[in-house]
């Protein structure tokens, strides 16, 4: 028999693992974003500040010193211990000031944190933290749209249904869908790129007048701010952005659409990879704890969880922008954690697009098969147009119509039967190659040459 398990031994430090989060496990991000990556952040943020006062003039040199020094090694300090003391002051950064203080000790102890407010330190540790997880994104977006460059152009002109509302509806190509995927990759490339450049340091002080910098010696304040950002490798701020959120919206807005492209990319993959549809497979699907014959479609189904999440998380984020007063009480505090989740879930949703579309297996003789199903009629918009001048166009939807049925009823393909029509007998109209599927792609592989000239 067991003993019970030590309570303290229940919650592990986080290092980007879960047990209940396969999707973004193991991936770059996860490591990115974890308790222990946050602290390093905290760290050099509060390192980060000593130095730029530093550099203004207003602290020595050897407090920048001795701060750095002191931050340098996220090991010495406990995140347990900060989790626990956070409860008191309502974030980690007050416990972590005080354990840094002590770290440094006289006579530069005073210099850690001077003049900031914790939302200076938290804020501005939560951009580097998302800089350093979208650097990891990026590149796996990147092999993605690769990946699905390579697809487009391979399968330019393999012909497939086009299906709307689940139904077979006109031909298109394998080559356009996969061009189009391509494209919303790279529009979320584009957006996290253009939010990525602009992350900006927090300073403020208590009320985000940047007062107390110009009581601790900061004869410009506001250089303090540029000084402090160059230090991060992050922008200078227009103004302190204690309640004026547009980072964190613009974060949101970035990641749950980069989820969402990816989401549409895995919903395709999944209904294409269907048994009784099988046009496409995973070349990297899990196998099932009961049927042995199953090769589930896991890399799209943990990217499509992944895409269901991240609206309702980008919902709190754009809700926190309604923030009271200059420094707000819950709004703040309901990001935290609602961000770094979306991160989470986003990048592993990157990696295992990576994965999923470099292996992805194409299937052009099923899905030529299946332009046979409807026997013809997923032509029927193109012969509509093409009979009309020699039958008229109520008697073109007339005749459509009559042999539709038929064709179902009698198990018939579609040409078969319109040569059987005497009106069409002497016309000269190739109806062969009116019927045909392949022949009726419009400019699918036009388009894909277009959408492939992106880069």
């Amino acid at each position: 028999m067991t003993s019970p398990a030590d309570p303290a031994d229940s919650y592990p430090d986080d290092d980007g693992t879960s047990l209940l989060a396969p999707g973004w496990a193991g991936s770059p991000v996860a490591s990115a974003t974890g308790d222990r990556a946050y602290l390093r952040a905290l760290l050099d943020a509060e390192a980060a500040l000593t130095r730029a006062h530093a550099a203004v003039g207003a602290a020595p040199a050897e407090a920048a010193d001795a701060v750095g020094a002191a931050a340098a090694d996220p090991a010495a300090f406990d995140a347990r211990s900060l989790a626990e003391r956070a409860r008191s002051g309502g974030n980690p950064v007050i416990p972590l000031v005080a354990d840094l203080t002590a770290a440094v000790g006289e006579p530069y102890g005073p210099y850690v944190h001077r003049g900031a407010t914790s939302q200076d330190v938290l804020d501005t540790a939560t951009t580097l933290v998302a800089a350093r997880a979208l650097d990891l994104l990026l590149p796996d977006l990147t092999r993605t749209e690769r990946a699905l460059a390579r697809l487009a152009a391979e399968h330019r002109d393999t012909p497939m249904a086009g299906r709307t509302l689940t139904q077979h509806a006109v031909p298109t190509t394998f080559g356009l869908k996969a061009a189009g995927w391509r494209t919303l990759v790279l529009d979320a490339r584009d957006r996290i790129t253009a939010v990525r450049d602009t992350l900006p340091v927090q300073l403020g002080g208590a009320a985000g007048t940047l007062a107390a910098f110009g009581a601790y010696g900061a004869t410009d304040p506001v250089a303090l701010t540029a000084a402090y950002a160059r230090e991060l490798g992050l922008r200078a701020p227009l103004l302190p952005w204690h309640t004026l959120r547009t980072p964190v919206a613009d974060l949101a807005g970035c990641l749950a659409f980069a989820a969402g492209a990816l989401g549409k990319i895995a919903a395709d993959v999944l209904t294409l990879a269907r048994t009784e549809i099988g046009e496409v497979a995973e070349g990297c699907g899990g196998g099932s704890s009961a049927m042995p014959h199953k090769a589930n479609p896991v890399r799209s189904t943990l990217i499509a969880a992944a895409a269901r999440r991240a609206p309702q998380l980008a919902a709190t984020l754009y809700g926190s922008l309604v923030a009271e007063d200059e420094r707000p009480a819950g709004a703040w505090h309901a990001e935290w954690e609602s961000l770094r989740d979306l991160l989470r879930l986003t990048g592993g949703a990157a990696r295992d697009a990576a994965g999923l579309t470099e292996r992805l297996r194409v299937r052009p003789d099923v899905m030529r098969a299946h332009l046979g199903l409807t026997r013809g009629l997923i032509v029927s918009e193109r012969l509509s147009a093409e009979l009309a001048p020699v039958l008229g166009r109520a008697r073109v939807k007339e005749l459509l119509t009559e042999l539709a049925r038929r064709a179902y009823r009698e198990d018939r393909p579609l040409g078969e039967l319109l040569a059987d029509v005497p009106e069409l007998r002497d016309s000269g109209l190739d109806l062969a190659a009116l019927t045909d599927p392949a022949r009726y792609t419009g400019c699918a592989g036009a388009l894909t040459d277009r959408a492939l000239e992106r880069r």
